[in-house]
């Protein structure tokens, strides 16, 4: 056993331990460092940096600044605030009072429209720093900004004497995306509340806004529906391995949706249709076209399941868990699944798609599938997730580029790039490895916009980054896969194309190891990145 392999398997006792929402004992942060972090070092990487003038130092008589009358930005504020305090020491009272100095936080503006829904402005001086935005949205983000650009001995959030300063100069960013996100398979191994609620602050950091919850599969149903009980209370009951399980009440969804905003991510909520659907089909036999349900399964194979397409009865529970998933979900999209539906014919599977897509719109949501659902007919506005990779045969990969030029929108996934489940390299303990080792700069090193020939660049809507948990367990577990890769795929949704460079990525990325360390983070420190020494 290799050295890593046997610091990752104590990693993994300790891992038992870790609450669902509370930081393991961690590594003390280096004391800050008198000269500030360029404001280059900075990821996602800004669209403009104009660096230059004096540095903006905070202290005992900094404010923060929220003029205006904006509920969200003032609580933009606080959540700054809150963040600051417990490391600087300093009190920094928020209020709404203008003015040129401290830190201000302007909503709206001269030139902030051009910034669009999420773009942002940060200047720095000696005398402030000014995040100014067209949308609260763009004022958070310039809020994580503004958090990268100070020590990492801020994560720890005990007092630290300081300098805390900012560099001097200006930054203009707003995103390439509109749609940069990331997968949680809550289905084959249960997260809690307090569980999702850690992933997304860490998603948050990097300007991701899409939290795609895979909510249902063949091990585990995980989302409680009113009118057919049984798919939580047994559907819910065990996971892979035989574990016990879980699901989320109704009110647990809404808080994980309400929490999520308030970070600026959009839940996207996933029922797998129609393969998929063990967990299902074991909690009402008349879902199975033999009238019989078969038992709970708590393996891994896949494409064995199947609704039963021809029964009235299907459309019913269809409609049911998609009106009652829509009501509680406020954003605009609901994913339907449709991948490895191998159990079900390809008349059947199409004749399926023609029926549920139509649902969806009917409770006011856009379809998204999984690429598969290329290969039926598409509604007019659904957009399909690609998750192809370099063994996907050119038949299906020209699918998928022929329903974009028909005008499906494309969010890009590609296994062999952006899938955070798959193995860093052969010593891996966690994550699988059929599409291949993904190293960090496999899953940096790629353009979303010509990434699948054939298909238009103004198709490719974003990207996102899924974790499937076929294999971990823990938080511990998510970060060791999702860090140091998350940030790539956040850069690459984010940044303009002519910023991408490995090089320099990787430098800035080795800069946020000390502040993963400060967070308690179980990261992999992978050997192609120069991480400074602890």
């Amino acid at each position: 056993m290799t050295r890593r392999r046997l610091l990752f398997s104590l990693l993994l006792v300790a891992a038992a331990g870790l609450g669902t929402a509370a930081a393991p004992n961690r590594p003390s942060a280096a004391a800050p460092e008198s000269a500030p972090a360029p404001l280059t070092r900075v990821i996602p990487a800004p669209a403009s940096v104009r660096p230059g003038g004096d540095p903006y130092t905070i202290g005992d008589r900094t404010r923060i600044r929220v003029p205006g009358d904006s509920t969200e930005a003032r609580r933009i504020g606080a959540y700054l605030a809150g963040m600051l305090r417990p490391a600087t020491g300093h009190p920094l009272p928020v209020t709404a009072q203008d003015g040129r100095d401290g830190i201000v936080l302007r909503l709206g503006g001269p030139g902030t429209r051009a910034l669009g829904a999420e773009g942002y402005r940060l200047s720095s001086s000696g005398r402030a720093v000014t995040i100014s935005a067209g949308r609260a949205a763009g004022l958070f983000h310039g809020v994580q900004t503004l958090r990268q650009l100070l020590p990492a001995a801020l994560e720890e959030g005990t007092g630290r004497p300081g300098p805390w300063r900012v560099a001097g100069g200006t930054i203009d960013d707003s995103p390439r995306y509109a749609h940069r996100g990331a997968m949680l398979d809550v289905s084959r191994h249960f997260f809690t509340v307090g569980q999702v609620k850690r992933y997304i602050d860490q998603l948050a950091m990097y300007k991701i806004n899409k939290l795609h919850l895979h909510l249902s599969d063949d091990q585990g149903w995980r989302i409680a529906i009113a009118s057919w009980p049984r798919l939580a209370t047994y559907g819910g009951s065990t996971q892979v391995g035989g574990g016990k399980g879980g699901y989320y009440t109704k009110d647990d969804y809404r808080e994980i949706v309400d929490y999520a905003a308030s970070r600026y991510l959009t839940v996207v909520p996933e029922i797998d249709l129609p393969g998929h659907t063990n967990a299902a089909l074991a909690s009402y036999a008349e879902l199975n076209c033999n009238g019989q349900a078969p038992p709970l399964y708590t393996g891994t194979n896949v494409g064995f399941s199947s609704l039963c397409v021809p029964k009235k009865v299907t459309y019913d529970f269809v409609d049911d868990v998609i009106r009652e998933i829509a009501a509680l979900t406020p954003g605009r999209y609901l994913h339907i699944g449709g991948d490895e539906a191998h159990s079900t014919s390809h008349e059947d599977y199409a004749a399926f798609m023609d029926k549920v897509q139509p649902v969806v719109a009917k409770y006011g949501k856009t379809v998204i599938g999984w690429h598969q659902l290329t290969g039926a007919r598409p509604a007019k506005g659904a957009v399909a997730q690609y998750w192809g990779y370099d063994k996907t045969g050119a038949a299906e990969r020209q699918q998928v580029a022929d329903a974009a030029r028909n005008g499906t929108g494309l969010i890009l996934s590609p296994a062999d790039r952006a899938y955070l489940d798959m193995k860093y390299d052969k010593d891996t303990p966690l994550g699988l490895n059929w599409a291949g080792y993904v190293g960090v700069q496999r899953s940096y090193d790629w353009d979303p916009g010509t990434y699948l020939k054939g298909a238009p660049g103004a198709s490719v809507l974003g990207v996102e980054a899924p974790m499937w948990t076929e294999t971990l367990k823990t938080s511990a577990h998510l970060e060791y896969m999702a860090f140091p890769r998350l940030p790539g795929i956040a850069e690459l949704g984010w940044s303009p194309a002519d910023t991408h460079d490995w090089p320099s990525y990787r430098e800035r990325l080795a800069a946020q190891g000390p502040r993963w360390d400060a967070m308690g983070m179980e990261y992999f420190r992978s050997p192609e990145v120069p991480w400074p020494a602890r």
